[in-house]
């Protein structure tokens, strides 16, 4: 499948490329080398997202050149759709009559487009962009292994989610040797969070609730307001959950402006929080994955929780 995408880029000149809405560290870094990668075989690209690189992101290399955009404007030949599921996921108007090819390493992705590369066992998309720059005898630069480094260390929870193996070290080792700078990428993203993030995190974690292994927090709209929290805020909270000793399971409901929820859901191995997430139309990764769903707060918990093994309180 590889050859055939590359096939298919060969034969066109002018593409796009986005990625899901609220886009995370794969998404991005993804997007930025893969459209670094196309310039260097001599095509035209530009990368459009619907919500813009959150700011942890915009550090990277290209991060700059990404086009905000609610519509697909221009004379694409092609719209490449790096890490999603289906053209709706990246709330992009005037992509349903382009050529599409889906890259994507999720266990739930969909073959929606006209070239689809779902790759399941690779660590993170920017791996199978790394394999595409290979094939096409691209050389890796400094600021595309930057990209990818940044995408493949966010994508794997910082080499702890299961599925890290010799192979994620070894493409790891790969871009450190191309000119990724580990702790420089480490910095932006772990180490530049905003003042309201972290009133956010208080409000999150005076919710904590725990049963078992199970642990979920929330923050409501008023919440977001009160700190002056941005969307991109939100990323990363459950991970705090998670990191209670004898926790499996953990989940971040967020209340959304019109009363819905949208979860985020994270294990450390033994429950596969994928086909949870599948159940309300979500997906992702076996340790991490999400979903949205319909409040109120109290319905939306009892129906996760109940999904993930647990009995929650009314509340």
């Amino acid at each position: 499948m590889l050859k055939e995408v590359l096939r298919h880029i060969e034969q066109r000149n002018r593409f796009l490329l986005t990625s899901h809405a609220r886009p995370d560290g794969d998404a991005i870094g993804s997007a930025l080398a893969c459209c670094q990668i196309l310039r260097l075989m001599g095509k035209e690209a530009e990368v459009v997202l619907r919500d813009g690189v959150p700011r942890i992101y915009q550090p990277l290399p290209f991060a700059d050149k990404v086009i905000t955009a609610e519509r697909v404007n221009g004379r694409y030949e092609a719209a490449i759709i790096l890490e999603c599921d289906s053209i709706q996921r990246t709330r992009l108007e005037g992509l349903e009559d382009r050529f599409l090819i889906s890259i994507d390493h999720h266990l739930s992705g969909r073959p929606f487009a006209n070239v689809n590369w779902i790759d399941p066992k690779a660590v993170a998309t920017a791996e199978m962009v790394y394999r595409l720059a290979r094939e096409a005898g691209v050389a890796i630069s400094p600021e595309i292994a930057t990209c990818l480094y940044t995408a493949v260390l966010t994508d794997t929870g910082s080499f702890m989610f299961e599925g890290t193996n010799e192979h994620t070290f070894a493409l790891a080792r790969e871009l450190v040797l191309a000119g990724a700078d580990p702790a420089h990428c480490a910095r932006n993203v772990y180490f530049a969070h905003s003042t309201a993030k972290m009133r956010l995190l208080g409000s999150a974690l005076s919710n904590l609730h725990r049963e078992g292994h199970l642990a979920w927090i929330w923050v409501t709209q008023d919440q977001m307001e009160q700190a002056g929290a941005k969307e991109e805020d939100c990323e990363g909270l459950v991970n705090y959950t998670l990191s209670i000793q004898d926790v499996e399971v953990a989940a971040f409901f967020r209340e959304l402006p019109d009363g819905r929820f949208r979860v985020s859901l994270r294990s450390k191995g033994q429950l596969n929080v994928a086909t949870v997430a599948d159940r309300f139309g979500g997906g992702g990764h076996k340790c991490a994955s999400g979903c949205s769903l319909d409040g109120p707060l109290s319905v939306a918990v009892a129906r996760v929780i109940a999904q993930l093994g647990g009995s929650p309180p009314v509340q």
